[in-house]
C-alpha cells in the first residue's frame, strides 16, 4: 500500500508538471500518458487490497506486476520526457505487458469472489 501511495503521489506530481511546467508538446504528452497509467495502476493496487478482503486471496499477486509495470512503462515515458534517448521507448511495451498480466491475475482472483456461497 505504501508503494501504491508513492506511485499515486508521483503520478499527480508528473501530471501537474506536464500541465504547468512543460512547454514541449511531445514531452507533455509523454508525461500525461505516463502519469495517467501510473495513477490507474496505483488505484488498481489499492483495489487488490479490497479484493483480498472480499476473499480473493490471489489478488495479492497483481501488485507484483502492476508496480514494476509502472516503473517500466511510466518510468520510461517520464525519462524520455526529461531528455532520455528515444530508444528507451523500446522497453515501454514490457511495462504494458506487466499491466496486462496484473489485470489477468486480478480477473483470475475475482473468480473466488464471484462464486456463490452455500
Amino acid at each position: 500500500m505504501s508503494l501504491a501511495a508513492a506511485v499515486g503521489f508521483l503520478s499527480v506530481a508528473f501530471g501537474a508538471f506536464a500541465a504547468h511546467g512543460v512547454p514541449d508538446p511531445y514531452a507533455k504528452g509523454l508525461l500525461e500518458i505516463g502519469s495517467r497509467y501510473a495513477f490507474m495502476h496505483a488505484l488498481a493496487t489499492v483495489a487488490c487490497a479490497v479484493f483480498m478482503q472480499l476473499g480473493a486471496a490471489r489478488a495479492r499477486h497483481a501488485p507484483a506486476l502492476f508496480l514494476p509495470g509502472v516503473m517500466i512503462f511510466s518510468g520510461s515515458l517520464v525519462a524520455m520526457a526529461f531528455g532520455a534517448p528515444r530508444w528507451l521507448g523500446a522497453i515501454t511495451p514490457l511495462g504494458g505487458l506487466l499491466f496486462l498480466g496484473g489485470w489477468a491475475v486480478l480477473a483470475w482472483s475475482a473468480a473466488a469472489i464471484d462464486r456463490p456461497r452455500a
